[in-house]
Protein backbone atom coordinates (compact mmCIF):
# COMPACT_ATOMS: atom_id res chain seq x y z
CA UNK A 1 0.00 0.00 0.00
CA UNK A 2 2.91 2.53 0.94
CA UNK A 3 4.11 1.70 -3.05
CA UNK A 4 0.53 2.97 -4.43
CA UNK A 5 -0.13 6.16 -2.53
CA UNK A 6 1.30 9.11 -1.51
CA UNK A 7 -0.57 10.96 0.86
CA UNK A 8 -1.28 14.65 1.51
CA UNK A 9 -1.37 17.32 -0.78
CA UNK A 10 1.63 17.13 -3.07
CA UNK A 11 1.10 13.68 -4.16
CA UNK A 12 -2.53 14.90 -4.93
CA UNK A 13 -1.87 17.26 -7.53
CA UNK A 14 1.55 14.92 -8.56
CA UNK A 15 -1.52 12.56 -9.26
CA UNK A 16 -4.04 14.97 -11.34
CA UNK A 17 -1.21 16.71 -13.14
CA UNK A 18 -0.15 13.09 -14.42
CA UNK A 19 -3.68 12.00 -14.86
CA UNK A 20 -4.10 15.13 -16.76
CA UNK A 21 -1.11 14.79 -19.08
CA UNK A 22 -1.48 11.36 -19.79
CA UNK A 23 -4.91 9.66 -19.51
CA UNK A 24 -7.32 12.19 -19.94
CA UNK A 25 -7.81 12.15 -23.71
CA UNK A 26 -8.61 8.97 -23.80
CA UNK A 27 -10.62 8.47 -20.44
CA UNK A 28 -13.77 7.90 -21.93
CA UNK A 29 -12.52 4.88 -23.82
CA UNK A 30 -10.26 3.64 -20.81
CA UNK A 31 -11.72 3.96 -17.57
CA UNK A 32 -13.44 0.58 -17.59
CA UNK A 33 -10.63 -1.46 -18.23
CA UNK A 34 -9.24 -2.66 -15.02
CA UNK A 35 -5.94 -3.97 -17.38
CA UNK A 36 -4.73 -0.33 -18.33
CA UNK A 37 -4.09 2.58 -16.32
CA UNK A 38 -7.13 4.47 -17.20
CA UNK A 39 -8.14 6.09 -14.47
CA UNK A 40 -7.84 8.90 -12.55
CA UNK A 41 -6.74 7.50 -8.64
CA UNK A 42 -7.82 11.33 -6.96
CA UNK A 43 -10.29 9.36 -5.04
CA UNK A 44 -8.46 8.61 -2.17
CA UNK A 45 -7.54 12.54 -2.02
CA UNK A 46 -10.83 13.65 -2.57
CA UNK A 47 -11.63 11.57 0.45
CA UNK A 48 -9.16 13.36 2.94
CA UNK A 49 -9.43 17.02 1.59
CA UNK A 50 -6.13 16.60 0.24
CA UNK A 51 -7.28 18.06 -2.95
CA UNK A 52 -11.06 19.63 -3.33
CA UNK A 53 -12.73 18.80 -6.51
CA UNK A 54 -13.13 22.98 -7.77
CA UNK A 55 -9.42 22.29 -7.91
CA UNK A 56 -9.88 19.23 -10.08
CA UNK A 57 -12.52 20.91 -12.02
CA UNK A 58 -10.21 24.45 -12.45
CA UNK A 59 -7.54 22.55 -13.44
CA UNK A 60 -9.52 20.54 -15.74
CA UNK A 61 -10.86 23.31 -17.22
CA UNK A 62 -7.54 24.94 -17.88
CA UNK A 63 -5.86 21.13 -19.16
CA UNK A 64 -8.51 21.14 -21.99
CA UNK A 65 -8.78 24.88 -22.82
CA UNK A 66 -12.41 24.83 -21.87
CA UNK A 67 -13.58 22.34 -23.64
CA UNK A 68 -15.49 20.32 -21.48
CA UNK A 69 -17.68 18.70 -23.92
CA UNK A 70 -14.44 16.84 -25.09
CA UNK A 71 -15.09 13.23 -24.99
CA UNK A 72 -12.64 12.49 -22.13
CA UNK A 73 -13.09 16.07 -20.04
CA UNK A 74 -16.70 15.33 -19.91
CA UNK A 75 -16.73 11.99 -18.87
CA UNK A 76 -14.06 12.90 -16.12
CA UNK A 77 -16.46 16.00 -15.38
CA UNK A 78 -19.57 13.51 -15.02
CA UNK A 79 -17.74 11.61 -12.52
CA UNK A 80 -16.87 14.37 -10.03
CA UNK A 81 -20.90 15.37 -10.31
CA UNK A 82 -21.65 11.66 -9.29
CA UNK A 83 -19.56 12.10 -6.30
CA UNK A 84 -20.70 15.49 -5.65
CA UNK A 85 -24.46 14.06 -5.87
CA UNK A 86 -24.03 11.87 -3.06
CA UNK A 87 -22.91 14.47 -0.76
CA UNK A 88 -26.26 15.64 -1.76
CA UNK A 89 -27.69 12.27 -1.66
CA UNK A 90 -26.38 12.23 2.04
CA UNK A 91 -27.12 15.06 3.32
CA UNK A 92 -30.61 15.10 2.69
CA UNK A 93 -31.19 11.15 3.32
CA UNK A 94 -28.47 10.43 6.01
CA UNK A 95 -30.40 7.09 6.64
CA UNK A 96 -28.79 6.11 3.39
CA UNK A 97 -25.76 4.89 5.22
CA UNK A 98 -27.58 1.81 6.36
CA UNK A 99 -31.34 1.92 5.42
CA UNK A 100 -32.22 1.37 1.81
CA UNK A 101 -33.84 4.77 -0.16
CA UNK A 102 -36.05 3.04 -1.81
CA UNK A 103 -38.43 1.62 1.25
CA UNK A 104 -39.53 -1.16 -0.61
CA UNK A 105 -36.42 -3.03 -0.26
CA UNK A 106 -36.24 -2.75 3.47
CA UNK A 107 -37.98 -5.83 3.37
CA UNK A 108 -35.89 -7.83 0.83
CA UNK A 109 -35.22 -11.69 1.57
CA UNK A 110 -31.69 -11.30 1.87
CA UNK A 111 -30.03 -14.78 2.60
CA UNK A 112 -27.25 -14.27 4.67
CA UNK A 113 -24.41 -16.41 4.45
CA UNK A 114 -21.27 -16.01 6.70
CA UNK A 115 -19.13 -18.64 4.45
CA UNK A 116 -19.77 -17.04 1.24
CA UNK A 117 -19.58 -13.58 2.10
CA UNK A 118 -15.71 -14.33 4.01
CA UNK A 119 -15.36 -16.27 0.41
CA UNK A 120 -15.90 -13.35 -1.60
CA UNK A 121 -13.82 -10.83 0.93
CA UNK A 122 -11.12 -13.39 0.71
CA UNK A 123 -11.18 -13.16 -3.15
CA UNK A 124 -11.79 -17.10 -3.21
CA UNK A 125 -15.04 -17.28 -5.13
CA UNK A 126 -14.04 -19.03 -8.03
CA UNK A 127 -14.78 -16.15 -10.59
CA UNK A 128 -11.18 -14.80 -11.41
CA UNK A 129 -13.01 -11.03 -12.62
CA UNK A 130 -14.64 -10.63 -8.49
CA UNK A 131 -11.45 -12.83 -7.28
CA UNK A 132 -8.98 -10.23 -8.75
CA UNK A 133 -10.76 -7.00 -7.27
CA UNK A 134 -11.37 -8.60 -4.30
CA UNK A 135 -7.54 -8.89 -3.71
CA UNK A 136 -6.37 -5.69 -5.24
CA UNK A 137 -8.66 -4.36 -2.46
CA UNK A 138 -6.72 -6.18 0.32
CA UNK A 139 -3.39 -5.67 -0.90
CA UNK A 140 -3.92 -1.73 -2.24
CA UNK A 141 -6.65 -0.35 -0.67
CA UNK A 142 -8.37 0.35 -3.59
CA UNK A 143 -10.17 -1.08 -6.35
CA UNK A 144 -10.76 -0.49 -10.35
CA UNK A 145 -14.59 1.47 -10.16
CA UNK A 146 -15.65 -1.16 -12.81
CA UNK A 147 -14.54 -3.65 -11.16
CA UNK A 148 -16.36 -2.10 -7.81
CA UNK A 149 -19.94 -2.46 -9.89
CA UNK A 150 -18.70 -6.38 -10.34
CA UNK A 151 -17.95 -7.76 -7.07
CA UNK A 152 -20.83 -5.63 -5.53
CA UNK A 153 -23.71 -7.10 -7.90
CA UNK A 154 -22.03 -10.53 -7.52
CA UNK A 155 -22.66 -9.97 -3.81
CA UNK A 156 -26.25 -8.67 -3.33
CA UNK A 157 -27.26 -10.64 -6.35
CA UNK A 158 -25.76 -13.79 -6.85
CA UNK A 159 -24.85 -14.57 -3.80
CA UNK A 160 -27.97 -12.48 -2.30
CA UNK A 161 -26.10 -10.79 0.66
CA UNK A 162 -27.18 -7.70 2.12
CA UNK A 163 -25.49 -4.65 0.45
CA UNK A 164 -24.93 -3.41 3.69
CA UNK A 165 -22.40 -6.72 4.27
CA UNK A 166 -20.26 -5.23 1.29
CA UNK A 167 -20.64 -1.48 1.90
CA UNK A 168 -19.26 -2.33 5.80
CA UNK A 169 -15.93 -4.30 4.04
CA UNK A 170 -15.48 -1.61 1.99
CA UNK A 171 -15.40 0.82 4.58
CA UNK A 172 -13.30 -1.10 6.49
CA UNK A 173 -10.22 -1.85 3.43
CA UNK A 174 -10.89 1.17 1.26
CA UNK A 175 -8.61 4.20 1.67
CA UNK A 176 -11.18 6.21 -0.38
CA UNK A 177 -14.02 4.72 1.70
CA UNK A 178 -16.17 7.98 1.74
CA UNK A 179 -19.79 8.35 4.02
CA UNK A 180 -21.41 9.48 0.67
CA UNK A 181 -20.24 7.77 -2.18
CA UNK A 182 -19.65 4.57 -0.37
CA UNK A 183 -23.15 3.63 0.20
CA UNK A 184 -24.59 5.94 -2.42
CA UNK A 185 -22.82 3.20 -4.93
CA UNK A 186 -23.88 0.22 -2.85
CA UNK A 187 -27.45 1.31 -3.19
CA UNK A 188 -27.09 1.95 -7.16
CA UNK A 189 -25.72 -1.44 -7.57
CA UNK A 190 -28.28 -2.99 -4.94
CA UNK A 191 -31.29 -1.47 -7.04
CA UNK A 192 -31.99 0.27 -3.96
CA UNK A 193 -30.59 3.53 -4.26
CA UNK A 194 -31.41 6.93 -6.32
CA UNK A 195 -31.21 6.41 -10.21
CA UNK A 196 -30.28 2.99 -9.31
CA UNK A 197 -29.25 0.11 -11.71
CA UNK A 198 -32.50 -1.95 -11.71
CA UNK A 199 -32.07 -5.03 -9.45
CA UNK A 200 -33.16 -7.13 -12.03
CA UNK A 201 -29.82 -5.96 -14.45
CA UNK A 202 -27.47 -8.73 -13.01
CA UNK A 203 -23.87 -8.03 -13.84
CA UNK A 204 -22.69 -11.71 -15.58
CA UNK A 205 -18.56 -12.11 -14.19
CA UNK A 206 -17.44 -14.24 -17.41
CA UNK A 207 -18.72 -11.85 -20.10
CA UNK A 208 -18.23 -8.57 -18.05
CA UNK A 209 -14.09 -9.92 -18.07
CA UNK A 210 -13.89 -11.25 -21.39
CA UNK A 211 -15.05 -7.45 -22.10
CA UNK A 212 -12.87 -4.92 -19.95
CA UNK A 213 -10.49 -7.62 -19.25
CA UNK A 214 -9.78 -9.11 -22.68
CA UNK A 215 -6.37 -10.79 -22.31
CA UNK A 216 -6.89 -11.41 -18.54
CA UNK A 217 -4.05 -9.24 -17.65
CA UNK A 218 -5.93 -8.23 -14.88
CA UNK A 219 -6.54 -11.21 -13.52
CA UNK A 220 -2.98 -12.51 -14.36
CA UNK A 221 -1.80 -10.14 -11.76
CA UNK A 222 -3.75 -10.66 -9.07
CA UNK A 223 -4.80 -13.99 -9.52
CA UNK A 224 -1.36 -15.17 -9.89
CA UNK A 225 -2.08 -19.00 -9.89
CA UNK A 226 -4.19 -18.38 -13.04
CA UNK A 227 -1.32 -17.07 -14.70
CA UNK A 228 -0.30 -19.27 -17.33
CA UNK A 229 -3.67 -20.41 -18.39
CA UNK A 230 -4.72 -19.23 -21.75
CA UNK A 231 -6.90 -16.04 -22.37
CA UNK A 232 -9.96 -18.19 -23.91
CA UNK A 233 -10.31 -19.91 -20.30
CA UNK A 234 -9.27 -16.99 -17.99
CA UNK A 235 -12.48 -16.06 -17.30
CA UNK A 236 -13.91 -19.36 -16.84
CA UNK A 237 -11.13 -21.75 -15.56
CA UNK A 238 -13.47 -24.59 -15.11
CA UNK A 239 -14.41 -25.15 -18.99
CA UNK A 240 -10.57 -25.57 -19.56
CA UNK A 241 -9.46 -29.19 -20.72
CA UNK A 242 -7.76 -30.78 -17.91
CA UNK A 243 -4.59 -31.23 -20.04
CA UNK A 244 -4.59 -27.55 -19.75
CA UNK A 245 -4.79 -27.38 -16.47
CA UNK A 246 -2.51 -29.76 -15.80
CA UNK A 247 0.12 -27.99 -18.46
CA UNK A 248 -0.07 -24.60 -16.86
CA UNK A 249 -0.72 -25.90 -12.42
CA UNK A 250 -4.33 -25.25 -12.16
CA UNK A 251 -5.82 -27.93 -9.89
CA UNK A 252 -9.64 -26.97 -9.25
CA UNK A 253 -10.71 -26.96 -5.64
CA UNK A 254 -6.54 -27.15 -4.89
CA UNK A 255 -4.82 -24.13 -6.37
CA UNK A 256 -7.73 -22.27 -7.14
CA UNK A 257 -11.83 -23.09 -6.15
CA UNK A 258 -14.14 -24.12 -8.43
CA UNK A 259 -17.28 -21.64 -8.54
CA UNK A 260 -19.19 -20.87 -5.38
CA UNK A 261 -22.15 -20.35 -7.10
CA UNK A 262 -23.71 -21.11 -10.54
CA UNK A 263 -24.32 -18.40 -12.37
CA UNK A 264 -28.16 -19.59 -13.65
CA UNK A 265 -29.17 -20.48 -10.73
CA UNK A 266 -27.83 -17.17 -8.74
CA UNK A 267 -29.59 -15.01 -11.23
CA UNK A 268 -33.07 -17.03 -10.83
CA UNK A 269 -32.74 -16.93 -6.93
CA UNK A 270 -32.31 -12.99 -7.26
CA UNK A 271 -34.99 -12.38 -9.46
CA UNK A 272 -37.28 -15.08 -7.93
CA UNK A 273 -36.28 -12.97 -4.26
CA UNK A 274 -37.37 -9.86 -6.17
CA UNK A 275 -41.10 -10.76 -7.21
CA UNK A 276 -42.01 -9.69 -3.96
CA UNK A 277 -41.27 -6.07 -4.61
CA UNK A 278 -41.68 -6.24 -8.41
CA UNK A 279 -42.18 -8.04 -11.59
CA UNK A 280 -38.66 -8.27 -13.15
CA UNK A 281 -37.69 -9.45 -16.56
CA UNK A 282 -34.36 -10.66 -16.56
CA UNK A 283 -31.01 -8.84 -17.92
CA UNK A 284 -27.45 -9.95 -18.22
CA UNK A 285 -24.98 -8.01 -19.40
Amino acid sequence: MRDQWTPGAAGALARLDDFLAARLTAYADTRDRPDLSGTSALSPHLRFGEISPRQIWAALDQACAGDLAARGPESFSRELGWREFSYHLLFHQPQISHRPLRSQFENFPWQPDAEALRAWQRGQTGYPIIDAGMRQLWHTGWMHNRVRMLVGSFLVKHLLQPWQAGEEWFWDTLVDADPASNPASWQWVAGCGADAAPYFRIFNPVLQGEKFDPDGDYVRRWVPELRELPSAFIHKPWEAPLLVLRATGVSLDQTYPRPLIELSFGRDRALAALKSLSSPQAESV
